[in-house]
């Protein structure tokens, strides 16, 4: 081990690794991945975080004018960095297999593991690539991910799927009772690809990009992709499988459209929805000339609930049933302020979008399977 040392600011050191621990689990099988990796070379601090199934590093500008590795507890050192002001902060590997942190009043030593035990991060060969604003994929992440399932049956939709082509592109999660997709025109990539991304590094990602105005460069194969963005990089493996016909699901006719004020619906489904049955979260729209009435009754607790709204409506009168819990998400996940629902029949899939509050370019369609209503 050579000799290590080099100096920090404690709050520049703790936002970085606050960002690159979200990788850590809680519980891991393997002990090194309860540290992070610090790679030092002389004025340049790598540090790296793994739960090998995604590796994410940043690069730290340090003052230094030595090079080593060296493998950090992570949980000591955030709870540590979290009770500093800002001030400079030296570390320094000592001989006897700690590594000292020395503030202006303390010196703190903590047990380090070897670096060699730390995974190593995938190598992606010859892989594809597309450049993509960091807002837009940050966005992207946001509208799509709550739609993305939970079943550990089903690992293909428990990830948001990417699909790349030289005209958009598109972003699908469901978990086959919701489905949302995402596109956009205004970005495209020099040739046609799609990947099914896991939920975790699309959080992490989320987080980060959502402050960025960097460029992002998505990088790409069979197996793995890899996020460089600034200073930061993030290497997952995907989810395996082929994705569901997602296009076969969403109905192509649709005579029954209803226009109304988003916050007003939402509130209304709102109220109305607690008043619903706990297990199926059932409530009832009912459409007529220009009235909707939202129902919901717990038959088990006489407990009932009806409004009235004014809404824009074309087609024929119409009863549907949804799940309160799924229209409300979506709902909340919009920003618009009018949406519109369009409808074929109480038995088929509708499809929510925002009437207003797109940028240029950009679609979003959202698709809510109903509930069979028992008369």
């Amino acid at each position: 081990m050579t000799h290590m040392k080099f100096i920090v600011s404690s709050t520049y050191l703790l936002k970085q690794l606050q960002v690159l621990g979200g990788v850590i689990n809680n519980s891991n099988t393997l002990p090194i991945l309860d540290n992070f990796l610090f790679d030092l070379q002389h004025s340049n601090l790598k540090v790296s975080a793994s739960d090998l199934e995604s590796t994410m590093s940043a690069s730290l500008d340090v003052e230094s004018d030595s090079e080593g590795q060296v493998a950090v507890p992570a949980k000591l050192l955030l709870d540590t960095l979290k009770t500093f002001p800002e001030q400079p902060l030296t570390f320094t590997v000592e001989d006897n297999n700690t590594i000292e942190i020395s503030s202006n009043h303390g010196k703190y030593a903590l047990a380090y593991a070897n670096a060699d035990e730390f995974p190593n991060p995938i190598e992606l060969n010859n892989p594809s690539e597309t450049l993509m604003p960091a807002d837009v994929l940050a966005t992207a992440i946001n509208k799509t991910i709550f739609a993305a399932g939970n079943d550990d049956l089903r690992p293909v939709m428990s990830g948001v799927f990417f699909q790349f082509s030289t005209e958009n592109v598109t972003f699908v999660a469901t978990d086959a009772h919701k489905l949302v997709k995402y596109s956009r025109t205004d970005v495209t990539a020099n040739q046609t690809a799609e990947f099914i991304m896991p939920k975790k590094p699309l959080n992490l990602l989320k987080g980060i990009l959502a402050t960025s105005d960097d460029e992002v460069t998505i990088a790409y194969n069979d197996s793995n992709a890899k996020f460089t963005f600034g200073t930061t990089v993030l290497i997952c493996r995907l989810i395996d499988g082929k994705y569901p016909n997602y296009e076969a699901v969403i109905p192509k006719e649709n005579p029954n459209q209803l226009t109304i004020g988003r916050n007003q619906f939402l509130n209304s489904v709102r109220r109305v929805s607690i008043f619903s049955n706990k297990t199926t979260h059932q409530i009832r729209l009912k459409i007529a000339g220009a009235e909707l009435n939202i129902s919901a009754e717990d038959i088990d607790y006489s407990n009932k609930a009806e409004e009235r709204l004014t809404c824009d409506y074309q087609g024929d009168d119409m009863q549907i049933g949804f799940n309160s819990r799924f229209l409300n998400e979506m709902l909340g996940n919009l920003e618009s302020d009018d949406v519109l629902l369009e409808m074929s029949l109480p038995n088929r899939a509708g499809i929510l979008t925002p009437v207003d509050g797109l940028d240029e370019g950009e679609q979003v369609t959202m698709l809510v399977m109903p509930v069979m209503l028992n008369s």
